[in-house]
């Protein structure tokens, strides 16, 4: 039986007692102060150290948390986990304290925040829920959800950097805080934030769509070919890109036939469910069951399991860290690296496989580093227009005169309060109406910036004799399988709605897309462009009437319809799309974009951008490989620019006093392990045969003898590295180790070569293979570091398996 406990005062000795044995804290506080932290500081120190999971959600709104505070935390244990929510000026009020236990679990919430006040001698009201698993199951779940949202940072001391500036900035130019504090509460209630929940429906399965009994089919046939030759070359894991629409989630029920223990990993609960369905109909002789917040089975062929669920120590550890064979991360670019990455990091599967639809890498970097950059398979859904296996459409960009400049950009969305101010105007709907009926279909969905806008917009057309509606969270006078059927039935012509039709849900009947919004994130674009390239008899094309505006991404979103990858220095502004698909930009917005590209930011200045963003992700210097991986621009973008990876840390003052003295003083050489020509990884290997050797003798001369044995074992201990670079007839012939063999191979191809192109910094005479320049002892660690550092990632970039 639940107990429910009133607390007035001394918060703090309740919290004490229950960190004292927790074995899982979790603290989500509007604000943290330095006091409060001190009051926690020992017991969370002595609890991190018994290994107790600790996990700490604060904000930064009106910048009341203390830099101090936030620099404790980094302090007393690096295993504590600490994120920042970014209010972007929106008010964060959560105060809730959760401690799990073998014997009872408690939850905490109330008034007080993090601060010695608050949790000893303060007016403040909480009450404590113990022993109701139910309660606290929906807490820990809700607190996940906040801990990991795209709204948190990781606190690192980059992060804290950054922090530490605004705060100063913010208390500079705001005097009058409690003033200031009282005014936005004020605001805050009179205007109320309007955050579009994820749906929960299941997938909605039209009858009349092109698809019968399940077996592999279209893109499903090709990816499994791929995957079948990852898994015969070695790779322990990969990427499979695929369009909405194409059946990702079978595709990976027919691949997990090949396994015996499978965990399918996802960050919504209905994608779980309808994920089970999918392969109950592939693998119909083999039993499946749920693992999350509610249900927790852990029997049968696949395990269903929520990422949140997983996130905890508690949970993740009732498995056996090679109990998998095989992991399959769904739509992963939802959820926040760091969630995945203890998951990731703890179970050691035979094989690792994402699946995706959008791993674009201005959004979603994070899928392409999780594979390691192996992508197996990728079919976007221009190429499956081509294939016939998606919809043609006819995409129709319609000029919006509203002046985007002038409304505040938060780092990942436009103001709302000032965009609507501009979007709901009598004149900014009658154009939007305009345009639609001029070019539409029988069945749209519109997409909108906020949840009153979908309500002006249906309310107007509904008044000029149309049947519209707007569907979200807040509505009360019809549900979305009504809406949803009514739409497909021809009953409605119109759904207004935010972000419910990302993904999950399938109306293949739609056969019109409007967006109103401005495009602020090309992945959810690109999953709301899927909502209408189904296929379906009702419909030969899909109609995309799209408001162009001066915002953020005008000028980029359009690459995402070009079928020309060339890249040509004279190409135009509207891209290339597949026969059948048309294109139509008013001649405002060609004038438009093409202002913009002149406008556009500097490549350099970019790259920098790019890098600085991913070093405040991991709190240090990225690594070359590092920076490939999880960066938002293409790696070689950087060696193109700046000659090496060390060229561009010296340009963006990167590098230390002595690591910059360092660079000059070996440039040529730096740049030479970048550049030099690689048709095979052999060149690389022998300079990793020599790193090998350790910081104080790595620059010392070697024979091809000496770097045969580790040069042969490097080639052929995986299957793909002795495929793509040992597979010729030569090469072949040396799969057993013949020392005779591999040493004349390393003599006449590497070293000879390397030699020879090297502009005279590598000699190799008499089978001595060395370098032409000394080394001063003070000098030899560092630039053993940046050697490696671009060794390691040319091998990396070198054994990539990339889909063409």
């Amino acid at each position: 039986m639940s107990k429910v406990q009133l607390i007035t005062s001394q918060l703090g000795t309740h919290l004490l007692k229950q960190i004292d044995s927790a074995s899982s804290i979790c603290i989500l506080t509007s604000f943290v102060m330095k006091s409060g932290v001190q009051y926690l500081r020992e017991a969370l120190k002595a609890a991190a150290e018994r290994g107790a999971e600790i996990k700490v959600c604060t904000g930064d709104y009106l910048f009341v948390t203390q830099p101090e505070a936030l620099r404790m935390f980094l302090e007393i244990d690096s295993r504590i986990e600490v994120r920042l929510w970014k209010s972007n000026g929106v008010s964060f009020h959560p105060k809730a304290y959760l401690f799990q236990k073998a014997e009872q679990d408690s939850l905490f919430v109330g008034s007080s925040n993090l601060s010695r006040s608050a949790l000893s001698n303060g007016v403040e009201w909480s009450l404590a829920v113990s022993d109701d698993k139910e309660v606290f199951s929906q807490g820990l779940y809700l607190f996940l959800e906040t801990f990991y949202s795209d709204h948190t940072i990781s606190l690192n001391q980059e992060t804290l950097k950054n922090y530490e500036e605004s705060y100063e900035k913010f208390h500079i130019t705001n005097p009058n805080l409690p003033q200031k504090w009282t005014e936005t509460e004020e605001m805050d209630l009179m205007l109320p934030s309007e955050v579009e929940p994820i749906p929960t429906t299941e997938i909605i399965h039209d009858p009349h769509a092109p698809y019968g009994e399940i077996y592999p089919r279209f893109a499903q046939i090709e990816a499994l070919e791929e995957l079948n030759k990852t898994l015969e070359e070695d790779y322990d894991k990969a990427l499979v890109v695929m369009a909405t629409g194409l059946g990702k989630t079978y595709l990976a029920g027919f691949f997990a036939r090949k396994f015996k223990r499978v965990l399918f990993i996802a960050h919504l609960e209905e994608i779980l469910y309808q994920a089970k369905k999918s392969f109950e109909t592939v693998i119909p002789e083999q039993n499946f069951s749920i693992y999350n917040f509610k249900v927790k089975e852990k029997k049968g062929h696949t395990i269903f399991a929520s990422i949140y669920t997983l996130s905890m120590q508690r949970h993740l550890q009732v498995f056996d860290p090679e109990e998998f064979d095989l992991i399959i991360v769904d739509e992963f670019h939802h959820a926040a690296a760091d969630s995945y990455q203890r998951v990731l990091d703890y179970f050691k599967p035979k094989f690792l496989l994402g699946i995706t639809a959008t791993p674009d890498r201005n959004d979603n970097k994070d899928v392409y580093a999780i594979c390691g950059g192996n992508v197996a398979f990728r079919l976007d859904f221009l190429e499956a227009i081509q294939r016939n296996w998606l919809s043609p459409f006819k995409y129709y960009g319609v000029y919006d005169d509203t002046d985007y400049s002038q409304i505040t950009w938060l780092g990942n969305r436009y103001d709302e309060k000032e965009l609507l101010q501009l979007q709901l105007r009598e004149e900014m709907a009658e154009k939007v109406m305009d345009a639609w009926k001029e070019k539409r279909q029988t069945r749209t969905i519109g997409f909108c910036s906020s949840i009153k806008q979908a309500d002006f917009l249906s309310g107007f057309l509904n008044r000029n004799g149309f049947r519209a509606i707007s569907l979200h969270s807040k509505q009360r006078d019809m549900n979305r399988d009504d809406a949803i059927s009514q739409l497909a039935d021809g009953a409605l012509d119109i759904i207004f709605t935010v972000n419910l039709f990302n993904e999950g849900v399938d109306i293949p009947a739609v056969d019109t897309l409007l967006f109103v919004r401005p495009t602020e994130s090309l992945t959810v674009f690109t999953q709301q462009i899927g909502r209408g390239l189904r296929l379906h008899d009702s419909k030969d094309h899909c109609v995309i009437i799209d408001l162009i505006g001066n915002y953020r991404n005008a000028d980029i979103k359009l690459c995402l319809f070009d079928t020309d990858l060339s890249k040509k220095k004279t190409k135009t502004i509207e891209p290339v799309v597949p026969e059948l698909c048309d294109i139509e930009l008013d001649i405002q917005v060609i004038n438009l974009l093409k202002e913009m590209e002149k406008k556009k930011q500097p490549r350099r200045d970019k790259l920098v951008n790019d890098y600085l963003q991913l070093k405040q992700e991991l709190g240090r210097r990225p690594s070359y490989l590092e920076l490939h991986l999880k960066g938002n621009s293409d790696s070689p973008q950087y060696r193109q620019e700046f000659s090496s990876y060390y060229g561009f840390l010296e340009y963006a003052r990167e590098l230390s006093e002595n690591e910059s003295e360092i660079f000059h003083k070996y440039e040529q050489w730096l740049e030479e392990v970048e550049k030099t020509g690689m048709a095979k990884s052999y060149k690389m290997v022998v300079l990793l045969a020599m790193l090998e050797r350790g910081d104080d003798s790595w620059f010392n001369p070697i024979t091809s003898r000496e770097a045969a044995q580790f040069f042969h074992n490097y080639l052929t201990e995986t299957e793909y590295r002795k495929q793509i670079d040992f597979a010729d007839k030569s090469s072949k012939k040396l799969w057993n180790y013949d020392e005779d063999g591999v040493s004349k191979l390393i003599a006449t191809m590497p070293m000879s070569k390397w030699s020879g192109s090297s502009k005279g910094l590598i000699s190799y005479e008499d089978d001595i293979f060395k370098l032409n320049f000394d080394i001063k002892p003070d000098d030899q660690r560092v630039l053993f570091d940046m050697t490696k550092d671009i060794c390691e990632y040319r091998l990396h970039y070198h054994f990539e398996r990339k889909a063409k």
